[in-house]
């Protein structure tokens, strides 16, 4: 999964509407809903605000709305945009200013699609790591082979007294091959606590 890192903004007019799409990170159903209120009280004038959004690590929950536009013209194809891309905690927000021209069910889709999709193409996108945070306990003899071996990783906490004491995040995925190679580096006298 993935997710942005900032909020984005693509505006476009298609047959004379403009269309102001806003793509940003949230975490729960409440920060999208002040979100959404927030836009709303931005743009009191817009025709619609359509929006979708997905949270959860794996894009589980997820809510779109059409807000007046004909039912499954709006909010699901901005749904589906966040979906394709493999995204999740972030809310998209597509205003829209009515033009005088009526764009038809096809054509609403593809202009509310084409505004999220030329937003998420415009923005910062990045994957969401998982991470374990592992705590190592060792002689100090192994000093110098630990810490080259942990120097990619974040170290959260270190400690020095009879022996040395080092916390680190890890990626998820990376967690095994780094536990293998502290093993080897240390000849097994290490202690490994995964938190």
């Amino acid at each position: 999964m993935k997710t942005v890192t900032k909020e984005n903004i693509y505006e476009t007019v298609i047959n004379k509407s403009r269309f102001i799409s806003y793509l940003a990170p949230i975490q729960s159903t409440e920060e999208a809903k002040t979100y959404l209120a927030n836009l709303k009280a931005l743009y009191p004038d817009a025709t619609h605000h359509v929006s979708a959004f997905i949270i959860g690590p794996g894009g589980e929950n997820g809510r779109y709305n059409d807000d007046g536009e004909p039912s499954g013209t709006a909010g699901l194809p901005v749904f589906d945009v966040l979906r394709k891309n493999n995204l999740t905690n972030c809310i998209c927000v597509v205003i829209r200013y009515f033009g005088g021209i009526k764009l038809g069910a096809g054509g609403l889709v593809r202009a509310y699609s084409k505004s999220a999709s030329e937003n998420v193409k415009s923005a910062l996108i990045v994957p969401i790591i998982d991470y374990q945070e592992l705590s190592f306990s060792f002689s100090y003899r192994f000093i110098n082979d630990v810490e080259q071996a942990l120097s990619p990783y974040q170290i959260t906490d270190k400690t020095f007294s009879d022996i040395v004491k080092i916390q680190v995040k890890v990626p998820s995925d990376k967690t095994e091959e780094l536990i293998e190679l502290l093993n080897e580096k240390t000849l097994g006298q290490i202690m490994i606590k995964k938190s």
